[in-house]
C-alpha cells in the first residue's frame, strides 16, 4: 500500500529520535553536572531523600564548627587561668617566706607585701582582660545566677546546668542523714584529775585527721585547764576539747567520715574514769554502756565522723562532711551546708537557678540534649579563697596591704589557708574545663566527623552520577540518535517512490 499524505514510518522515526535525543540530553546533563538527580523529574523519592541528607550534612558541618568554636573559647579561658595559677603559686611562696620572722627584716616583709599587692592587681586585670570576641570569660559573665538561697546553704558552686524553656531550674534538697563530728568523752569522775601519786602524770595521746599530740597532766589539774591545753594544739591535731560536767568531750574540728578522734591512754596513773563513745544518732549524747576504763585503754580508741546524706533533685548526692556534690547530664553542682542544715533532717528548696552559664549547642539539632551550659565563675581576687575562720570569711584580696592577712603583721596561717583554697579553686576550674574539652568537645567533634562522612556517602550514593554507567548510556544514546536520524531520512524518502507509479 503506497500513500503520500501520511508517512507512518516517518512519524515512528520522529518519535524514536525525540526519545533518544531526550535520553542523550539527560546523559549529557548528568555527566556535565556530576549529579544523577538534577530536578524532581529525575526521581521524586530520590530528590526528597537527597535533600534531607544535604540538610543533615549542613547541620553536621555547622555543629562541628560550633564545637571547634567552643574549644577555642575554652582555650582562651584556660590560658588566663594558667597564668593566674602561676601567680598564686608565687603568692604561696611569699606567704611562707614571710613567716620566717626572725630571719626577715621589716623592709623585706614590706617588699614581699608589695609583690603580693601587684600580683593581686594582675589577677584582677587578667580576670577582666581575658576575652573572646569582646566577651569577658573570667569576670563572672558566664557564671550562673540564682535566687531565693535557703539559710541552710552556706556556699555553692554551679559547674553546669541545663535550664528549662523559661531558663530556670529549682534545686530541691532533702537531708536524709545528719553530718557528725568524730568524738569521744573522757569521764574523770570529778572536776580535776586525782592521781595515785603527786609525782604521777596522767598521759594520753590524742590524734585527729591533722596529726597527733601527747599530753601529760599532774594530779589536781582542773579539767577546764586540761581542755584549754588540748585546744592550744587543735591546729596540730584537728581536735577540739570541751569541759562538760565531770569529763572532757573531744570532737574533731571538721564533720565527716574523714574526720576522727583517737585517744590512747599511755599512763592512767591511777586516775578513775573511762573513755565513752557518743550516740550514733546524737553526737551530743554520751553512751555510758560499753565504756573502756582508762586502765584498760591500752590500745587507741577511735571514733570517725559521718558525712551528711542528701538527695538533690531526686539524685543521691556524693557527700564529704557538710559538702554535697551531684554530677548529671542536667545538673553539676557543689553545695556547702551550714552546721544547722547539715545536722538536722529537712526538706527544702536550696535555691533557684535563674539563668547564666556559657551555652553551647554541640549537635546538628537544636534541642535540650545537644545543648551544654558550662559555668565559669568570677576569678577576681575578691572572689577567690573563701576560707572561714570562726565567723569571719576571708578572700584572697584580704592579703592586700593593710588588711587582716597581709604578710607584714597579719595572720599568716589563715593567709596560707586562703591561698591554698584559691589554688584549689583555680586548678579545679582548669580541670573541669580540660575535661570539657577532652571528653565533651573532642568526642563530639570526632563523632560528628564520622556521622558527616557516612551521611555524605549516603547522599552521594543517591545524588551523584555514576560516570561509568552514564558514559555507557551516553554512547548508547549517541548511537541510537544517529541511527534514528538515518532512519528518519530514509522514511522521509519513501513517499518519493510513489512517483514511479505515475510513469
Amino acid at each position: 500500500m503506497s500513500r503520500i499524505n501520511t508517512n507512518v514510518s516517518s512519524l515512528i522515526a520522529q518519535r524514536m529520535l525525540g526519545q533518544h535525543n531526550l535520553q542523550l540530553t539527560k546523559s549529557l546533563e548528568r555527566l556535565s553536572t556530576g549529579l544523577a538527580i538534577n530536578r524532581g523529574s529525575d526521581g521524586p523519592a530520590a530528590l526528597i531523600a537527597s535533600e534531607r541528607l544535604r540538610s543533615e550534612k549542613v547541620a553536621l558541618a555547622s555543629a562541628i564548627g560550633n564545637a571547634e568554636r567552643a574549644d577555642q573559647v575554652v582555650n582562651i579561658a584556660e590560658g588566663g587561668l594558667q597564668e593566674i595559677n602561676a601567680l598564686l603559686l608565687e603568692v604561696q611562696s611569699l606567704v611562707v617566706d614571710s613567716a620566717n620572722e626572725a630571719g626577715l627584716s621589716i623592709e623585706e616583709k614590706h617588699a614581699n607585701q608589695l609583690q603580693i599587692d601587684s600580683i593581686l592587681q594582675t589577677i584582677d586585670r587578667i580576670s577582666t582582660a581575658t576575652t573572646f570576641q569582646d566577651t569577658k570569660l573570667l569576670n563572672g559573665t558566664y557564671d550562673f545566677t540564682v535566687s531565693n538561697q535557703a539559710a541552710i546553704v552556706d556556699d555553692f558552686a554551679i559547674h553546669a546546668a541545663k535550664l528549662g524553656h523559661d531558663d530556670t531550674r529549682a534545686v530541691n534538697l532533702v537531708v536524709t542523714a545528719s553530718a557528725q563530728h568524730g568524738g569521744l568523752f573522757l569521764s574523770a569522775n570529778g572536776v580535776k584529775f586525782n592521781l595515785d601519786d603527786a609525782d604521777a602524770r596522767f598521759t594520753i595521746e590524742i590524734a585527729g585527721n591533722k596529726g597527733t599530740r601527747e599530753f601529760s597532766f599532774a594530779s589536781g589539774t582542773l579539767l577546764v585547764d586540761a581542755a584549754d591545753a588540748i585546744n592550744t594544739f587543735k591546729s596540730v591535731t584537728g581536735v577540739v576539747a570541751t569541759k562538760i560536767g565531770t569529763g572532757i568531750a573531744l570532737r574533731s574540728e571538721a564533720f565527716g567520715s574523714n574526720a576522727f578522734v583517737s585517744v590512747d591512754v599511755i599512763d592512767d596513773a591511777g586516775q578513775n574514769g573511762a573513755v565513752h563513745m557518743f550516740s550514733s544518732s546524737d553526737e551530743n549524747t554520751v553512751r555510758h554502756g560499753n565504756a573502756t576504763a582508762f586502765a584498760s585503754a591500752t590500745n587507741p580508741i577511735r571514733d570517725n565522723g559521718q558525712d551528711v546524706g542528701a538527695i538533690v533533685n531526686g539524685i543521691t548526692a556524693t557527700s564529704d562532711g557538710k559538702s554535697l556534690t551531684i554530677n548529671t547530664d542536667f545538673l553539676n553542682l557543689d553545695i556547702d551546708l551550714s552546721d544547722a542544715g547539715a545536722t538536722s533532717l529537712s526538706r527544702t528548696r536550696a535555691f533557684n537557678i535563674t539563668g547564666g552559664g556559657a551555652k553551647f549547642n554541640l549537635g546538628p539539632s537544636i534541642n535540650f540534649t545537644n545543648q551544654v551550659s558550662l559555668g565559669v565563675p568570677n576569678i577576681a581576687s575578691r572572689y577567690l579563697g573563701g576560707t572561714v575562720d570562726g565567723s569571719t570569711r576571708f578572700q584572697l584580696d584580704d592579703l592586700g596591704y593593710g588588711k587582716g592577712l597581709n604578710v607584714v603583721d597579719g595572720d599568716l596561717q589563715t593567709a596560707q589557708m586562703v591561698v591554698n583554697k584559691a589554688i584549689s579553686q583555680v586548678s579545679t576550674l582548669r580541670g573541669r574545663l580540660g575535661a570539657f574539652q577532652s571528653n565533651v568537645i573532642g568526642s563530639t567533634i570526632r563523632s560528628l566527623g564520622v556521622t558527616l562522612e557516612n551521611t555524605s556517602a549516603a547522599e552521594s550514593a543517591i545524588r551523584d552520577t555514576d560516570f561509568a554507567s552514564e558514559s555507557a548510556q551516553l554512547t548508547r544514546s549517541q548511537i541510537l540518535v544517529n541511527a534514528a536520524t538515518n532512519v528518519l531520512a530514509i522514511a522521509n524518502a519513501l513517499p518519493q517512490n510513489v512517483l514511479t507509479l505515475l510513469g
